[in-house]
């Protein structure tokens, strides 16, 4: 009876040191890869749903203020880099009460509130901005322009025309309303 080395059975079906450090190289490489694709889509999905909310939370005052015909203000803060929605319940609008306060959220690093821009010509990039609407409509129009974690502007616009908030690509003009007396047909 003739006996085998062991060597000589097991060679033919195991790897070698090298062929195995150089599969798990290549599996780390891929891992890598994946980790960092999958991040970079998840941080744009990031930016996307906190804008997304925001434009939920305005939203749900234009609905809210159709329905039921009471008043909604939407707070954006810049320097908090924050917003909250609640019901105007009091006359004093300066003052936020607790029971008043419906939702509010924030924004991330990959979203950041750069400025806020009204249809009557204000602008801040450092006071709290407030979006009023009630069963007649927003009490003004704007925008609120977020940039990207690649500084890329998107706008949410607000319309006093009608309730619709939207995003836009970039940072687009503002229409701005005309005065009473200016004749629009001439």
């Amino acid at each position: 009876m003739r006996r085998t080395a062991p060597a000589e059975g097991v060679r033919g079906r195991a790897f070698t040191l090298v062929e195995l450090i150089v599969v798990l190289t290549f599996l780390s490489l891929m891992v890598l890869l994946a980790q960092t694709n999958l991040f970079g889509t998840l941080r744009r999905q990031s930016f996307r749903l906190q804008v997304q909310d925001f434009i939920s939370t305005m939203r749900m005052a234009a609905s809210a203020a159709a329905e039921n015909g009471r008043r909604y203000e939407v707070i954006v803060d810049p320097t908090e880099q924050s917003y909250l929605l609640r019901e105007i319940t009091s006359s004093d609008l300066s003052e936020v009460l607790e029971e008043e306060i419906i939702t509010q959220g924030f924004f991330g690093r990959n979203c950041r509130l750069s400025y806020i821009e009204f249809d009557d010509g204000d602008y801040t990039n450092d006071e709290r901005a407030r979006f009023r609407i009630g069963r007649g409509g927003w009490t003004y129009g704007g925008k609120i322009v977020f940039l990207d974690e690649s500084e890329q502007p998107y706008a949410v616009m607000v319309s006093r025309v009608n309730p619709i908030v939207e995003l836009a690509e970039g940072d687009p003009s503002l229409m701005k309303p005309k005065a009473k007396d200016e004749v629009p047909f001439q």
